[in-house]
């Protein structure tokens, strides 16, 4: 019988190994796998590469890793923002590396992993800092920058609710990047709010198929406050 719900989340991430590269779900706050995070800290690997569209915020979830001195680099579009102050402290001090990548090329190189494209052309970040010493291509008349998939040993996702397959439904703008960051990693380990049975989700609404998730762990729902509003995390 396949049943991929995993007891917690200690359970879950007890396989990462050091050095791995872990995508990690969110935008901004929004779909932040903040108990898989956490999870990940007291797990304790290092040297790890994280790609996640920002570099944390405040001094929880993914600013927190930071702080734990787990990272050793971090590939992101927006790694500067008003409660950055961990990784900006840690970049400064050259504690952490940072690859930035513009944000549309970071949905593309992910989404790449997962659809087996060895690479791909775009004009984005042509005569720029970012496209520096790429291959490059002119097409139709206009220049092109080649870039190169992201894939992950580890993905760490949330969505809305799952069934024990796997299958995968999110909520509103905490899809994000989930989707294509499961489909990119060897592994993927998905937080949910509910566990549902077999057939109770809509065929048409599973955004992902469990075929590309190894893990559910059901977490509790509660309120955070994020950005002066207060959200359902």
């Amino acid at each position: 019988m396949i049943d991929k719900i995993f007891p917690g989340v200690a359970a879950a991430l007890q396989d990462v190994r050091d050095g791995a590269t872990v995508l990690i779900g969110g935008f901004g706050t929004a779909g932040i796998p903040g108990e898989l995070i956490d999870g990940l800290i007291e797990q304790g690997a290092r040297d790890l590469t994280v790609v996640n569209n920002n570099a944390g915020n405040g001094d929880h979830g993914l600013a927190a890793l930071l702080k734990a001195g787990r990272v050793r680099k971090i590939i992101c579009s927006f790694p500067r923002q008003a409660d950055s102050q961990v990784f900006d402290a840690l970049y400064r001090s050259g504690r952490v590396e940072l690859e930035l990548v513009p944000q549309g090329n970071l949905a593309e190189r992910i989404r790449a992993a997962g659809a087996g494209i060895g690479a791909f052309f775009t004009p984005t970040g042509y005569g720029t800092e970012l496209g520096k010493g790429k291959e490059t291509r002119e097409i139709d008349g206009r220049m092109y920058v080649l870039e190169y998939p992201i894939a992950g040993d580890l993905a760490l996702i949330k969505a809305e609710r799952a069934d024990r397959w796997g299958n995968l439904v999110y909520r509103k703008a905490a899809r994000n990047f989930g989707p294509i960051m499961a489909m990119a990693a060897r592994h993927t380990v998905a937080s949910v709010h509910e566990v549902v049975a077999l057939g109770a989700l809509d065929p048409e609404a599973i955004v992902t198929p469990g075929i590309f998730v190894q893990a559910v762990v059901q977490v509790p729902r509660t309120a955070t406050q994020a950005g002066g509003f207060i959200q359902a995390a």
